[in-house]
């Protein structure tokens, strides 16, 4: 366990791994709301996933590269500083979408309540899940409301591990 904790001695390896596992936290819990809580994503919802979907397989690339020990500094650092800014855009389109929904502005035409059928006529053996609709409310926020907290959260251990040096 002693020589796990040598590894990881650095704020870029420990802000890889924390991103890693929050990243992997939050995108699971996404899929378990959804496949056994039966809350369906809209299209917003759908596309702020895709920042989780490209950091994750690249906190998992940068935990394996350090644990081998193939990793330079400066490249854990970049890498590091490429999470932080997957998670900076996931966390602007959650804020955005959050918006959405509390009717701070409007949301894409094509997911909102007034869209018509300018997309063509609609899928009616699929549930249609509206980008302004919010489904639950946790604690006051939806869940682009707590896409952004723990994106900005990621980004923030990022940044910590790009700027500073010592560990722990």
């Amino acid at each position: 366990m002693e020589n796990l904790l040598n590894i990881f001695n650095t704020r870029a390896k420990q802000a890889a791994v924390i991103v890693l596992v929050v990243g992997l936290g939050a995108i699971t819990s996404a899929w378990g709301f959804e496949i056994i809580g039966g809350f369906k994503p809209c299209a917003l919802c759908l596309t702020q996933r895709w920042a989780y979907y490209t950091a994750v397989p690249l906190a998992v690339i940068l935990v394996a590269l350090i644990i081998s020990g193939k990793i330079t500094d400066g490249l854990l650092r970049t890498g590091v500083a490429v999470l932080a800014l997957v998670f900076l855009a996931g966390g602007i389109l959650g804020a955005y979408h959050a918006g959405v929904e509390w009717g701070f502005w409007p949301g894409p035409s094509s997911c909102t309540g007034g869209s018509g059928i300018t997309g063509g006529l609609p899928d009616l053996s699929q549930k249609v899940v509206q980008c302004d609709e919010v489904q639950i409310r946790i604690l006051g926020l939806s869940f682009a409301g707590w896409n952004v907290i723990v994106s900005g959260f990621c980004v923030l251990v990022g940044l910590r591990g790009v700027i500073a040096r010592k560990g722990f």
